[in-house]
């Protein structure tokens, strides 16, 4: 078992990694909360619910509610819902939210958190290797149609458990997913490690220590950013690097239908084009080996035919975004990111080019 400590300026919490904490959750309640309610989904409910309501039911009040799986419940709809069961239950605003889940559950029970009754306290439980990256920080939401996660708040947990046993049940494209943002670190980290994460073939069994030392690696990075920046007004926009048009390839092909770190493997990709074009640095960036490892752990580039414009326009309503102008995280080189606004006419040159020589079209 390993732990790092996130201290903001709002709240101090421990990221415990390790095999089993499931079963030991309630020991990581280290308050007298009126009740806990946990939000789960469907996919996880018969993997892991039972587990954690077992370490819980001995000691404490235990409601859950379970959405439906998929970066689609991360809507008005759903975290309304979510708001009225917990009300049905009795949870009140001295009551704790357990998210258990990947990203999109720790999005929407961290903003239910956020705002139930002004705001109550939750615990982040990660089974996901992605959920490493949103599980820590603190920023919570849920999406609009006209764009990712624009409707959120900056609430950290009271505590992240990540037991890795979970990462086990992962589908490839889930483990796909998780493993785009621990490249992400990799490559803006001031020493990066990217050696250490294009050697992984991620068609192979992953162990625990592997997995363990990744995540480590990446949540540290992670955790180092937002100790410095918590509300994301300098460096803690580094952590948004391949996400502008990640994002805005999500929102335009439609929620759900590409995962989040597909998206921002392919959004990488383009910042880096982006980079040799205002930096000249094409010879200092790993694209042609990001491409490569990519491709050869099956990350999906049959993307159908997108219209520029409509691209622009989503990443112009972007939270990155300035004055309606695109404000892009690029690389001066390995570890050394910097934050560029760039014109739209440049960035639709750059982004058909880009998606012509990737896509074919």
């Amino acid at each position: 078992m390993e732990t790092i400590t996130v201290k903001t300026s709002t709240n101090k919490y421990d990221v415990t990694i390790g095999a089993k904490l499931r079963f030991e959750t309630s020991k990581f309640i280290t308050k007298p909360y009126s009740s806990i309610f946990i939000i789960t989904d469907s996919n996880v409910e018969s993997l892991y619910l039972q587990d954690v309501l077992t370490s819980l039911q001995k000691d404490h009040e235990v409601n859950y509610t379970i959405v439906p799986a998929g970066e689609s419940s991360k809507s008005v709809r759903v975290y309304f819902d979510v708001i009225t069961q917990g009300l049905q239950y009795g949870l009140d605003r001295h009551g704790l939210i357990i998210a258990l889940g990947g990203g999109m559950v720790g999005d929407l029970a961290g903003f239910v958190s956020s705002t139930f009754m002004r705001g109550i306290d939750y615990i982040q439980m990660p089974t996901t290797i992605l959920a490493h990256d949103s599980s820590v920080g603190g920023k919570v939401a849920i999406n609009h149609p006209e764009g990712k996660n624009l409707i959120g708040n900056f609430h950290p947990p009271q505590a992240v458990i990540y037991d890795v046993e979970t990462l086990h049940t992962l589908t490839q494209t889930e483990i796909r997913s998780g493993y785009a943002e621990i490249a992400k670190h990799s490559l803006i980290n001031p020493e990066p490690f990217w050696d250490n994460i294009s050697s992984v073939n991620l068609k192979d069994a992953l162990s625990e220590e592997v997995l363990m030392e990744h995540l480590l690696k990446g949540i540290a990075v992670k955790a180092a950013i937002v100790e410095q920046d918590e509300r994301e007004s300098n460096i803690r926009q580094y952590l948004n690097f391949g996400h502008t048009l990640g994002h805005a390839l999500e929102a335009e092909l439609g929620y759900g239908k590409i995962t989040h770190g597909e998206a921002v493997g392919i959004g990488m990709l383009f910042a880096m084009r982006v980079s040799a074009y205002y930096y000249d640095n094409h010879n200092k960036l790993p694209y042609q080996e990001l491409l490569t490892w990519l491709r050869a752990n099956h990350y999906p580039f049959d993307l159908p035919r997108l219209q520029i414009t409509k691209l622009v326009d989503r990443m112009k309503k972007d939270k990155k975004a300035r004055n309606h102008n695109v404000q892009m995280v690029l690389l001066k080189d390995l570890g050394k990111p910097a934050i560029e606004l760039i014109d739209d006419h440049n960035l639709a040159i750059l982004l058909e080019k880009f998606l012509r020589e990737l896509v074919g079209y």
